[in-house]
């Protein structure tokens, strides 16, 4: 196994200039610099990290604990923070929590062991005492997607409630008074936000939603379950709000199987703007968060609370929503 010894010699540098190049610690000259990451490669040297720790105190990991990675919302999240990080010189440990409490409490149990620097999280619920294990050891943490209401106001997000008020307020604007609202999953905070300002904005009109539809599973087969079923009434609504993009797609799949035009019988909203919005047929009006920008913002908000040298007030991030009018909505026939 090669050593950086090795390195030194093949490179002919000594073995301080190598540690700074692995170490990425101190100046070198480029012509140097090359030198030694060519031995490197030639090697196959790969730095031991436990080693590495012992000196410095610092593993260069963050954990990243997400609800679910099999929807989309949260693959582009997490493939954004794996490459951002990644690019900022650490490595990510990324945990699907899988929408369950206990799954997050166990992840937890293993950042925590590994001695992660900080964490990025979107919790299950808005309530959990498994972040305070995190706090006590005074792990800097930055909440993404959902606040974390037990943990110091830092987040990075996007106002939720706001969001379901731009999605009626768009559906009133039309004409639309017969409304409806499916989604899941049901305990996830940003959905009940979203379920709010949609009400919100309909009780200001004098109206209400003719149902509301929210299921355990935030899936395309879930979701269009429940879509079916709202369509199945004798008087069905005239618009279905879906409280993420997931769910709007599957109540256009839905309305086609039972034989509704869309939108010339019915108007379809979703929420996020993932790139499958923009191909399904009818192209679907949505609201849009900016997902990679909410990636890029905790990361930097994260570092900030992890370097002493550049110290941060706690603070909520409020990222800015989008209608974005495509082909799924328009005025009641």
């Amino acid at each position: 196994m090669s050593n950086i010894r090795d390195i030194a010699r093949i490179s002919n540098t000594s073995l301080g200039t190598v540690s700074r190049v692995i170490n990425k610690s101190g100046y070198v000259r480029d012509s140097t610099r090359e030198r030694v990451e060519k031995a490197i490669q030639e090697l196959g040297y790969e730095p031991n990290a436990g080693a590495r720790q012992m000196r410095s105190g610092k593993t260069k990991l963050i954990g990243i604990l997400l609800p679910a990675l099999d929807v989309s919302f949260f693959g582009i999240l997490a493939h954004t923070l794996e490459q951002r990080l990644f690019e900022k010189g650490y490595h990510s440990l990324i945990c699907n929590t899988s929408e369950n409490e206990e799954h997050e409490a166990k992840y937890i149990s293993t950042l925590i062991a590994q001695n992660v620097e900080g964490i990025i999280a979107a919790s299950v619920f808005d309530q959990t005492s498994n972040y305070s294990r995190i706090l006590q050891r005074n792990i800097p943490i930055i909440a993404i997607d959902r606040a974390l209401p037990e943990l110091p106001n830092n987040a990075v997000t996007v106002d939720h409630m706001e969001g379901g008020r731009i999605m009626a307020k768009h559906l009133l604007d039309l004409g639309h008074t017969r409304i409806a609202v499916i989604g899941a999953p049901q305990h996830s905070p940003p959905i009940g936000l979203r379920v709010l300002g949609i009400k919100e904005v309909m009780a200001e009109n004098g109206l209400a939603p003719t149902v509301i539809k929210l299921g355990d599973t935030h899936s395309f087969e879930a979701c269009y379950d429940l879509a079916f079923d709202v369509l199945s009434v004798p008087n069905p609504p005239s618009a279905i709000i879906g409280t993420t993009d997931t769910a709007a797609i599957a109540c256009i799949h839905a309305a086609f199987k039972l034989n509704f035009a869309v939108p010339q019988n019915l108007s379809v909203i979703g929420f996020d703007d993932l790139p499958e919005t923009a191909f399904v047929i009818p192209q679907l009006t949505t609201v849009a968060q900016p997902i990679r920008e909410l990636g890029r913002a905790a990361i930097s908000q994260l570092l900030s609370l992890i370097d002493p040298k550049k110290p941060v007030s706690p603070k909520t991030y409020n990222l800015e929503l989008k209608l974005i009018e495509r082909d799924s909505t328009a005025a009641p026939s």
